[in-house]
């Protein structure tokens, strides 16, 4: 079984049908408290399948024809054999955000970047833009893109840290490192670059919409909502409308930064 280290959470995975991004992942420690067992297919009697699970069955998961069964407290999964393979990551990330949340860990539809140790989120639904920011950022400011889709952000003593994990939508960028947030950008598009800061009800509804919550798990809504709270109690939010062009990056670091380049 291979081990991997996903914002210092270790999954023990055992099978092969993983994609290339795991690798960058990878742990040389061999055991783990959480373990993922991808279960391959085994004909018993007249296309019968039959699966051995050794676990306290908790939960099925089932996407499409796909299933994942959970023990009680979501230490061990089995996952049967896929009819979709897309289908693996997302039970690899629910399986991966049941224990990060209990970690002060919540996961936004962002992009996320790296300008000389200070970090940018780029919120919005798909195909608002937010892969284009961070690579205009890449582009004309050398930035780190770190993740162009999935985002999550740890709460510590000090700081927000963005985080890159394997998951990254339809965006190919995915990097295992992180970076402390200075702010949340909410992206709009527009004929024209303008920006303003949100505050009040408008900043809370802006950034939710953003924010993926796990509601099968006991009180997993409560975690998530506590880190959001502080998350927006600590970080400047701004509404972008935007063109995509470096006249978008120049006004995003006038206002964050004080400052262009």
């Amino acid at each position: 079984m291979d081990v991997f280290s996903i914002i210092n959470i270790l999954l023990q995975i055992q099978g092969k049908q993983r994609g290339s991004q795991w690798d960058k992942f990878k742990e040389s420690r061999k055991e783990s408290e959480f373990r993922i067992y991808l279960l391959s297919k085994e004909i018993v009697f007249y296309g019968l399948e039959a699966y051995e699970i050794k676990m306290d069955l908790g939960q099925i998961i089932r996407k499409n024809n796909d299933v994942m069964v959970i023990d009680k407290i979501w230490k061990t999964a089995a996952i049967l054999p896929l009819e979709h393979q897309d289908n693996l990551n997302s039970f690899l990330c629910q399986f991966f955000y049941t224990h990060a949340v209990q970690r002060h860990i919540i996961y936004l539809h962002s992009s996320l970047i790296d300008h000389q140790g200070r970090g940018l989120m780029f919120l919005g639904p798909s195909g608002i833009g937010k892969t284009t920011q961070a690579e205009l950022w890449n582009r004309y400011r050398d930035a780190l893109i770190i993740n162009g889709d999935v985002v999550f952000v740890q709460e510590t003593e000090e700081t927000f840290l963005g985080w890159g994990t394997l998951w990254h939508g339809s965006s190919p960028y995915c990097e295992n490192t992180n970076v402390p947030v200075e702010a949340l950008i909410v992206l709009k598009q527009a004929p024209e670059n303008s920006i303003r800061e949100l505050t009040g009800f408008e900043k809370v509804t802006a950034v939710s919409e953003s924010v993926f919550y796990p509601r099968w798990l006991e009180g997993g809504m409560e975690l998530c909502l506590e880190t959001l709270d502080h998350l927006l109690s600590a970080l400047p939010v701004y509404e972008l409308s935007c063109r995509p062009d470096e006249g978008a990056v120049e006004l995003v670091e006038r206002t964050v930064f004080g400052r262009t380049l």
